[in-house]
């Protein structure tokens, strides 16, 4: 099971990044354009925003990688629990307020993940 919930955290942790890539650097651009839905004016005007959404997903990441490193069975518990309980709740508020397919691409993977490590 350690292996398992390592690999659902490390999992959770690339989709945040690549969230932050996508906000972050390509918000404006066809592929965080057509990734997220957005006409090129609406993209533009909201980049400020998205950069900010990105710079969020960043700090789930770093705290998702420090309970890596840590150990999901030992010190790192504790963080990958926050940091997924984070990712879940993020992920429940996004799809209630902005899209219900942010349930099955942030808060599902998320608690998915987060029933792992728990189980350890």
């Amino acid at each position: 099971m350690l292996m398992v919930a390592t690999v659902l955290a490390a999992l959770v942790a690339l989709l945040h990044l690549y969230f932050l890539v996508l906000e972050m650097f390509f918000w404006t651009k066809p592929l965080g354009r057509k990734a997220f839905g957005l006409d090129k004016d609406f993209a533009e005007r909201s980049k400020a925003l998205a950069a900010n959404q990105g710079l969020y997903n960043g700090f789930l990441v770093a705290g998702l990688v420090y309970g890596l490193v840590l150990g999901a069975a030992g010190a790192g518990k504790p963080w990958l629990v926050f940091f997924l309980g984070c990712v879940v709740v993020a992920g429940v508020f996004g799809a209630a307020t902005a899209s219900k397919k942010i349930l099955f691409v942030q808060a599902i993977p998320g608690a998915v993940a987060l029933a792992a490590v728990l189980a350890i």
